[in-house]
């Protein structure tokens, strides 16, 4: 489908660029939506803020385009579910807790 802006007038410019950026916003949500559906509530997650050692917690909250995780240390983050990964603990003789990266969804 190929249209010719050149032959449009301001306004039916203008309403284009109203649908253009409302069919984007849209498609952003789904692929957010799509990405928040790898997780479910009470995972254990890790992220990696700018500037901040990394974060991991526990998965609380889907959000429009985030979800909700509050950490080991009770902070709240609102992080874009691409940005997230699971963790898996693993427990030796009781002693040690390691975390591991589990399922890497990062781009």
């Amino acid at each position: 489908m190929k249209i010719n802006i050149e032959e449009l007038t301001e306004e039916e410019l203008v309403e284009l660029n109203h649908k253009i950026v409302q069919r984007l916003r849209f498609l952003e949500s789904m692929h957010s939506h799509a990405e928040m559906l790898k997780f479910s509530i009470g995972d254990r997650v890790l992220f990696d803020p700018p500037g901040r050692c990394r974060q991991i917690g526990t998965l609380v909250k889907y959000n429009k385009k985030s979800v909700t995780i509050i950490t080991e240390a009770g902070q709240h983050w609102n992080v874009a579910p691409h940005h997230i990964s699971k963790v898996k603990s693993i427990d030796s003789a009781g002693k040690n807790n390691k975390v591991i990266n589990f399922n890497s969804n990062k781009r």
